[in-house]
């Protein structure tokens, strides 16, 4: 059997395709049973997280592993095996090890160092152990995964290189600002009591705000995180819970909010937003469409219209679904347009398209001498926008790569991190006045060039020399039940001979008896002695597998024998299993 792990993350996928394929708790417990159900899984277990979907098996065939793991994948993401394999990635063996050994030490993390995967490995740990998925292989794994992230953190500086998804979040909304300096004084609404939600509340607690709210569709659990906050000594924060039904006033009155729940749909659409804004900006409109600068926590530029398009804004159709005042002389569909267009008929797709080309002072018909458009380019346009629309269920926004520079947006009186997988917050808030969001998307776009600490190397070394000692721990426990059931086979035969000699010597007493069994005893472990220990030292090595099927040999060993020691070794494991 061999280690196999099929994903995707971040790193591989599109954050529209990872959100898409987020599981629900239930969806991981059911992926586990499917997969050990399958025939070449024996263990499995499932790291879900809000940037990555991993799972790792105990195979006995790679190619009909990687079609299986990747099949159920699909199956229980709710995602088609097309659409999500351009964005899977496959770890095998030793490349398997060295990939969760990464992940545990925050080297993958979208915010590298980061801690919590460390906490979110030992759930997954549980709960494949709960469930019986997790045998000997992957127990081992995730067990010397933990012990490995927590020897990066403690021998070297990797906490410097990175912080936690919280904070790195909070420093995108404070733009600039010292995080202590921006939330101090502040409202706080927390949306959800699960374990990143009461990360960011104590956060913002420490950080300075005035109150924290906290929110939740089980009320106990958002009063019992209320209470920690409140009882807590380093801070002054007032903390309250309410139910969801009041997240809409509450939002009105808060000045930031941070949402992290396990939601399948949106918790705070953009109206919602746009409500809980409304007075305190004057309006909240859309803005004019263009690139939204996630990395900076910027909103869109404003782009001048006048100046780009003439007299376009002259030339807006009453039926048109879109604000042509969001896309005229950007080049660009707005996300507002996004939304309009995903689901229109093929006519309204069409003529849709006319009227962003109309709004578009640099568009083809403009270029084109006359002004005369080329009715066969605009139908492979238009039939390659349709088809966008029937798999993406949208369609794809197009910006320029550099904006005209416009009228600045309003400083943000209300600030959203949206930390949930898939997102809790409507992605058309990013162009409402008076709003800045942070959301997984934009988080992504700013760690992409986030610096990283020397101390990194220092860690990857850390996590090569682990990965070798534990193929070397891994090689030597292959040969162990071989090793056991050889010494056996030597028990029996010294206790035959024993017998045999007692037979035929009948007026030996006791204590000569004795002398004789000690002394054949000695002299078989004496003789077994070297070899064994060799044996493992060799099976240690890099391709060392083979010693196990030469000792079987050679001592002609029942297969049946060495297998169920193997079987009596994972008995034990199970009983004496403790919690990660």
């Amino acid at each position: 059997m061999s280690l196999l792990v099929v994903g995707l993350s971040h790193r591989s996928s599109p954050v529209s395709v990872l959100e898409r394929a987020a599981l629900t708790e239930d969806a991981q417990v059911k992926l586990l049973q499917d997969t050990v159900d399958a025939e070449p899984a024996a263990e499995a277990a499932v790291l879900a997280t809000c940037n990555r979907i991993e799972l790792y098996a105990d195979v006995d065939k790679f190619h009909a592993g990687v079609a299986e793991l990747s099949t159920l994948l699909a199956q229980h993401s709710g995602v088609s095996l097309d659409e999500l394999t351009p964005h899977l990635y496959v770890h095998y063996e030793d490349r398997a090890v060295h990939h969760l050994f990464s992940v545990a030490c925050g080297l993958d993390s979208m915010v590298v160092g980061e801690g919590q995967i460390l906490g979110q490995i030992k759930d997954s740990l549980a709960r494949a152990q709960e469930l019986h998925t997790a045998g000997r292989l992957l127990n081992d794994l995730f067990q010397q995964a933990l012990r490995v992230g927590k020897r990066a953190h403690s021998e070297t500086g990797i906490d410097r290189a990175g912080q936690s998804l919280v904070s790195f979040g909070l420093e995108q909304l404070a733009a600039g600002t010292a995080v202590q300096t921006w939330a101090r004084g502040k409202k706080a609404l927390v949306i959800g009591a699960g374990s990143m939600s009461s990360l960011a509340a104590a956060t913002l607690a420490r950080a300075g705000v005035a109150e924290v709210v906290v929110a939740n569709r089980t009320v106990e659990r958002a009063e019992r995180l209320a209470q920690i906050l409140a009882a807590a000594g380093d801070t002054d924060v007032v903390a309250r819970a309410v139910p969801m039904d009041a997240v809409p006033a509450e939002l009105a009155r808060a000045d930031v909010a941070v949402s992290c729940t396990g939601a399948t749909g949106l918790v705070l659409t953009a109206e919602t937003v746009a409500a809980g804004v409304e007075g305190r900006t004057g309006a909240a409109e859309a803005t004019q469409a263009g690139p939204y600068d996630g990395a900076q926590g910027r909103g869109p530029v404003v782009r001048d219209t006048a100046s780009a398009s003439g007299s376009a804004g002259d030339e807006r159709e009453e039926n048109c679904p879109l604000d042509l005042s969001a896309v005229q002389g950007t080049a660009a569909f707005s996300v507002l347009g996004e939304a309009a267009v995903a689901g229109m008929a093929a006519a309204e797709l069409e003529q849709h398209a006319v009227w962003v080309d109309k709004g578009d002072a640099t568009g083809r018909a403009q270029r084109r001498p006359g002004g005369e458009s080329d009715p066969a380019e605009d139908a492979d346009a238009i039939a390659a926008l349709a088809a966008t629309v029937a798999v993406a269920g949208r369609v794809p926004e197009r910006r320029r790569p550099e904006p005209v520079a416009g009228v600045p947006r309003p400083a943000p009186a209300l600030y959203l991190l949206d930390l949930a997988m898939p997102r809790d917050i409507d992605a058309a808030v990013h162009r409402l006045a008076g709003v800045r969001l942070v959301d997984i998307e934009s988080l992504a776009e700013a760690s992409a060039d986030a610096p990283m600490a020397a101390d990194v190397d220092q860690v990857r070394r850390i996590v090569s020399d682990e990965v070798a000692a534990f193929g070397a721990a891994q090689r030597a426990a292959h040969i162990t039940p071989t090793v056991v059931a050889l010494r056996t086979m030597a028990a029996d035969v010294v206790a035959g001979e024993i017998a045999r000699l007692h037979g035929r010597l009948p007026d030996l007493d006791e204590r000569q008896r004795g002398e004789i069994r000690q002394a054949v005893h000695r002299v078989v472990d004496k003789l077994l002695h070297a070899p064994t220990v060799r044996v493992k030292q060799l099976a240690a090595e890099p391709g060392g597998a083979g010693y196990a099927d030469a000792l079987r040999t050679l001592f002609d060993l029942d297969p049946e024998t060495v297998a169920s020691v193997s079987r009596a070794g994972e008995s034990t494991d199970k009983k004496n299993r403790g919690p990660a």
